[in-house]
């Protein structure tokens, strides 16, 4: 048995839910926050049988593309007055970041 932890943002969260779940898997969903953007994130656990972890891997590339956002950042403007002004920057979000954990024992109550 293996648990696919997979952490992907709020925007793809949804959709891969919806096509896990219709391949007759079964998803828990924790919501999570990223600490570069601070923004939404999903975590989802997907307890697979090892011949099905591969499957879940496409699945997840499938879904969650990577894609350009523009954010902004704020900048000290002035040394130390604590005036910021935000400027943008183009980084890359979305993609997933996947592990894959042997469970030695599964017990479901």
């Amino acid at each position: 048995m293996k648990l696919v932890i997979c952490i992907v943002q709020d925007d793809d969260a949804g959709e891969l839910i919806d096509v896990l779940t219709d391949k007759g898997l079964r998803v828990t969903k924790l919501a999570t926050t990223g600490g570069f953007l601070k923004s939404g994130n999903t975590t989802l656990m997907i307890g697979v049988e090892e011949k099905e972890v591969d499957g879940v891997i496409e699945t997840i590339e499938d879904v969650c593309k990577t894609r350009q956002q523009v954010v902004t950042s704020p900048s000290p403007v002035a040394g130390s007055t604590g005036v910021y002004v935000p400027y943008p920057i183009d980084v890359e979000v979305g993609g997933a970041t996947i592990f894959v954990v042997d469970v030695d024992k599964f017990i479901k109550i």
